[in-house]
């Protein structure tokens, strides 16, 4: 029988978000869009989350669309977790959730007691979800890193960019969205088992171990056939083929034929069915084995018409895209037109979009809040515990919030 009120799949979780720039509020942001009340909790005497002042962008001082990129549809608290008063706060405020989220340093989870030691005392369900950049034991639990660090470490620039060209990164802080996201995986899972046993526990995921887990089957490949995988030209794929840029007249196509049937689709496509039967070229086998010939013939072909010809040619038969910058990405019509863009409005009124969330829930549309300025929600969650104007006075007098 159907839910005549559907409800978001979180609704109703309460998450403490101890979270600061980019990896930790990522993942805590996949909980807010699906419907959990994400509570930040940021230090009130140095201006919160960092990442409020990460420019150059701003909607005003210390409110950044960098901040709003990771902190839709949360709330915000003050709060001194130094302070012993502000821990005592903080234990009253895990009796209420369901889990509290960190992305810290390694060693600081424990220093300022947000491990499950400390607070399943307080709620024995709680679910202490830790992310940090090398993990929380081990030689490098005091390290502080970032998401560059960890492509340079775990492989990524050897893989990435021209092979003539330096060691190059990704253009995205993958590392840390990737990491992010198994964040928001790990705390499900651990709250799944914590409703079925009641006793809830610590999970953790680090940024070099999502980065190391990254290299899947090119891992494999050397661990066990003592492959080194480099880079290829023109971003090819180490062992599909054609899988790669391909030249237009007017730009680049990128052409993935990763299943044997779409090489004679692609052939017959642009008008080379003979090639299919090219003994050269007939399986992966032998097309790896001849790239460089595959490239000259595909350069020879494309170069004829330009990208927009070839995609209205290959589209929905052969894999293929076009090679967009970041203004041509947002522009396209399969996002503008399709519901892929969120339309938001700032407290101070002024209109701001965002990418929609990537996770879809039927029958709902998904929740658009801005970012919370600085603290916005701390009365209306310390009054809801039944702290009055007069006590929350005093904890502001105090440093405390």
């Amino acid at each position: 029988m159907t839910d005549p009120t559907p409800s978001l799949p979180l609704a109703g979780l309460r998450v403490l978000a101890v979270e600061q720039y980019g990896a930790g509020p990522f993942g805590t942001l996949f909980l807010a869009d699906q419907g959990a009340e994400v509570i930040k909790i940021e230090n009130p005497h140095d201006g919160g989350d960092m990442a409020r002042g990460v420019g150059p962008h701003f909607f005003g001082p210390g409110d950044s669309h960098f901040f709003h990129a990771f902190n839709r549809n949360k709330s915000s608290i003050t709060l001194d977790l130094g302070k012993p008063q502000g821990q005592r706060l903080l234990h009253e405020l895990v009796g209420t959730a369901d889990a509290l989220i960190s992305n810290l340093r390694g060693d600081v989870p424990q220093k300022l007691g947000l491990t499950y030691a400390t607070l399943g005392v307080f709620n024995r369900r709680i679910v202490c979800a830790h992310l940090s950049a090398y993990g929380r034991t081990g030689p490098r639990a005091a390290w502080p890193g970032y998401d560059y660090l960890m492509q340079a470490e775990a492989g990524y620039f050897s893989l990435t960019g021209e092979v003539d060209g330096p060691p190059s990164r990704f253009g995205l802080s993958m590392v840390d969205l990737m990491t992010g996201l198994g964040l928001a995986y790990a705390t499900l899972t651990a709250l799944i088992a914590a409703r079925s046993s009641g006793i809830g526990r610590d999970i953790d995921v680090s940024l070099f171990d999502m980065a190391l887990f990254n290299l899947g089957y090119l891992a494999n490949w050397y661990l066990n056939c003592g492959v080194n995988t480099a880079r290829l030209p023109r971003s090819a794929h180490p062992s599909l083929t054609p899988c790669q840029l391909y030249r237009t007249r007017d730009d680049w196509i990128y052409i993935m034929c990763n299943k044997e049937k779409f090489w004679p689709l692609l052939c017959r496509e642009i008008g080379r069915p003979e090639w299919a039967q090219d003994s050269r070229l007939a399986t992966f086998a032998a097309r790896l084995e001849h790239r460089d010939l595959i490239t000259e013939l595909l350069d020879g072909v494309f170069g004829q018409a330009d990208t927009a010809t070839w995609l209205e040619r290959l589209g929905g038969r052969v894999p293929a895209a076009p090679v967009y910058d970041v203004a041509q990405a947002l522009d396209n019509p399969f996002v503008t037109g399709h519901g892929r863009l969120q339309a938001l409005t700032h407290d101070s009124g002024v209109p701001y979009r965002m990418v929609s969330p990537p996770i879809a829930t039927e029958g709902l549309t998904a929740p658009a809040r801005p970012a919370p300025d600085l603290g916005q929600n701390t009365d209306a969650v310390f009054g809801a515990l039944g702290y009055s104007a007069s006590d929350l006075a005093k904890l502001r007098a105090d440093g405390v919030i």
